[in-house]
């Protein structure tokens, strides 16, 4: 089993929220695992015990360059005492990036391939070739994004509702995956938001949708996606989110990364400034980790 610390909600504290009768509480799910942090946990969690449960020792896996992905699965097989292999778009590029370099001290086997090749990668014809090379393998799509992964977010997601009382749930959005499972698990009596880290990200309404569809056969009307706080797109960003970056973590002693949770935390101070929570309500904020990321801002 795969080592979990369990996390403080931590409140933040201003004065603009005082005068808007609104707390503000954030999930440091970011101090959950010292490498498989945040959502990546839950998302693995289950993917793990299934491969075990079928006597696999050897993991592959899907992600780019600097995918967070890539880095926790590199950890967990680590931590688990198993193989692990990492398919990674594009060329190989020295010297290896930070997040590269910890994959491979933590064992994993790099593999570099085209991006067209890349885009082949849910293809069984081409599955059955990674089997022929590399031998046998438990397979975790590209960011973890599968039923487990979902399984994993929704058991997070309900304990987060026995947890602590709130009426908005906020995270941020990569694949759907995690947003799928937490909409599940908290269920209709909450509302969630989440903040897509890509841009043009309307297609992310429909994964998530499918996802739940698959999970549970309910009709969830309790979420939304706001796609407007991408600052340029995955992974790139902008002087102004660095700037409010630099300026909440100064303020609260939290630190963000900027693929993720300084998107989300930009795009709920600018809904907070609309009004788009209703004034005495509480808002929970996961916490997604990633911090790793910050050591390359493009």
């Amino acid at each position: 089993m795969l080592a979990y610390t369990t996390t403080q909600i931590q409140e933040l504290h201003a004065e603009f929220l005082h005068e808007k009768g609104i707390k503000l509480f954030i999930k440091r799910e970011d101090q959950n695992h010292p490498h498989v942090s945040g959502n990546k946990w839950w998302k693995l969690k289950y993917n793990l015990d299934e491969a075990k449960k079928l006597g696999h020792s050897k993991l592959l896996t899907f992600g780019g360059a600097f995918s967070n992905h890539i880095y926790s699965t590199a950890a967990a097989a680590n931590e688990l005492g198993i193989e692990s292999i990492g398919m990674i778009r594009g060329e190989e590029i020295f010297p290896l990036n930070h997040t590269l370099t910890f994959a491979k001290e933590m064992g994993m086997r790099l593999h570099f391939v085209t991006r067209e090749a890349y885009r082949k990668k849910t293809e069984q014809d081409f599955i059955d070739e990674l089997q022929t090379k590399f031998g046998d393998f438990y397979l975790i799509p590209e960011g973890g994004f599968n039923q487990f992964a979902v399984n994993g977010c929704a058991e997070f997601g309900e304990q987060l509702k026995t947890e602590f009382a709130f009426d908005y749930l906020c995270l941020p959005v990569g694949t759907g995956a995690t947003m799928a499972g937490i909409i599940a698990g908290v269920g209709n009596s909450k509302r969630v938001v989440g903040f897509s880290a890509l841009k043009s990200g309307d297609f992310l309404v429909k994964d998530v949708k499918a996802n739940l569809k698959e999970y549970a056969d309910t009709d969830f009307s309790n979420w939304e996606i706001m796609t407007d706080f991408h600052f340029g797109g995955y992974a790139k960003t902008t002087a102004q989110l660095l700037d409010f970056k630099k300026s909440f973590e100064t303020k609260y002693h939290i630190p963000l990364d900027h693929v993720y949770t300084a998107k989300m935390m930009a795009g709920i101070f600018d809904l907070l400034a609309r009004g788009y929570f209703e004034r005495g309500s509480t808002i929970l904020v996961v916490h997604t980790g990633g911090l790793q990321g910050n050591t390359s801002v493009i």
